[in-house]
């Protein structure tokens, strides 16, 4: 258990102190160089803002991080699935596997009138679109690493009667996770994007739309204050996710 402690501390504080000798500069820099607040205010500033509107800023966050992450969870179940139906009937894979490429190459943004469109204004547009740009990072990476085993370790299996489910679950479903916890951290950051962009084009809350009244307002430290609060909230998302890879992928 200390051992755990010590491993743990030794990854935590370089990162801190690196981050608190970045805020630092940038304080210094601002209060140096005299920025005007509407072009960069610094750290101390915005923290002060986070603090002031913690209640309404916080609110806002938990809307937008629950949307992205229904969003993502949607979407890697989704995106999976379709991989595990496209690696065991190669001739799907071969009719849809262009189409997938091409849509993939859309910038999910792209779509967000579209979703407003067709869910409205409320969560049921930023989910779609979450998982929406999710579910290709993870199909992607999936059908990469579920083709991933040699065909001889295949040819084994069968020779020991293994059918194709009992291949993918013992075979290919393991030599396939490192890559779809690849696709995963992309879809978890592609779902966080894709919700505060929806947000800032139409929405009845959420960061986003926080954002884009201050910035209609000339508020630019509530800018600062929910960017940074975003941030936050898809850094404590991804720490989670870490977690999860440590236990899928131990063997790592």
């Amino acid at each position: 258990m200390a051992g755990r402690l010590t491993e743990t501390l030794h990854r935590i504080l370089p990162v801190a102190a690196g981050l608190a000798a970045l805020l630092l500069l940038w304080e210094g820099g601002v209060w140096l160089l005299d920025v005007p607040v509407y072009v960069l205010p610094g750290p101390f500033a915005i923290l002060g803002t986070m603090v002031d509107n913690a209640g309404p800023l916080g609110a806002a966050v938990q809307i937008t991080l629950g949307e992205a992450l229904a969003g993502f969870v949607i979407g890697s179940l989704l995106g999976l699935s379709i991989a595990i139906v496209l690696v065991l009937a190669p001739p799907l894979e071969t009719a849809l596997l262009p189409l997938v490429v091409m849509l993939n190459s859309v910038p999910s943004v792209a779509f967000v009138p579209l979703a407003l469109i067709w869910f409205g204004l409320g969560i049921a547009s930023k989910i779609a679109l979450a998982s929406l740009a999710v579910s290709f990072a993870v199909l992607l990476n999936a059908i990469q690493g579920l083709k991933r085993p040699e065909q001889e370790a295949v040819d084994l299996m069968r020779s020991f009667g293994a059918g194709r489910l009992g291949i993918l679950w013992r075979l290919r479903l393991p030599a396939a996770m490192p890559s779809i916890v690849t696709g995963l951290r992309v879809g978890l950051a592609r779902s966080t994007i894709a919700v505060i962009v929806a947000e800032m084009m139409g929405a009845y809350a959420g960061i986003g739309q926080v954002i884009y009244q201050a910035t209609a307002q000339i508020d630019y430290l509530v800018v600062w204050a929910a960017v940074f609060l975003s941030s936050l909230g898809s850094l404590a998302l991804y720490g989670l996710l870490t977690l999860i890879d440590g236990r899928l992928v131990w063997w790592r």
